[in-house]
């Protein structure tokens, strides 16, 4: 089985009873795919495109226990740890880990978009598609 497989099966245990968010996960992971393949990216670049869109919203549940609240920057703040031991965990290579860290730090931040990985990260069209 392959990294991010294993990865969607860690993150569906990861959010337990939420349907929810598993679909919501699910659907932004296929979104990603399609566009880095349409878009022909190289296989690194969609390999972290593909992962980022899987851990995207992994800082949902530490930002609500924390907080209260789970807005976009809170999102921001508390997903780059739980992305980066979830990674560690599974082997990722430590660039890797590193740039989807990055994506998971920023998807809904709207400047300084420095890739396409950043670009397509499906934030910018859940809100049109999903």
């Amino acid at each position: 089985m392959n990294k991010n497989n294993k990865l969607i099966l860690k993150m569906i245990a990861y959010n337990a009873k939420d349907s929810k968010r598993i679909q919501h996960f699910l659907k932004v992971y296929e979104f990603a795919k399609l566009i880095g393949e349409s878009e022909k990216l190289d296989v690194k670049t969609q390999h972290i495109l593909e992962t980022a869109a899987i851990v995207h919203d992994i800082g949902i549940k530490n930002a609500e226990a924390k907080f209260g609240n789970c807005n976009g920057k809170l999102q921001e703040q508390e997903g780059p740890a739980p992305a980066r031991e979830l990674l560690s965990s599974l082997s990722y290579d430590s660039d890797v880990i590193d740039r989807v860290c990055y994506l998971v730090a920023h998807h809904h931040t709207y400047t300084n978009i420095d890739g396409m990985d950043y670009q397509i990260l499906p934030n910018r069209y859940r809100h049109y598609y999903l």
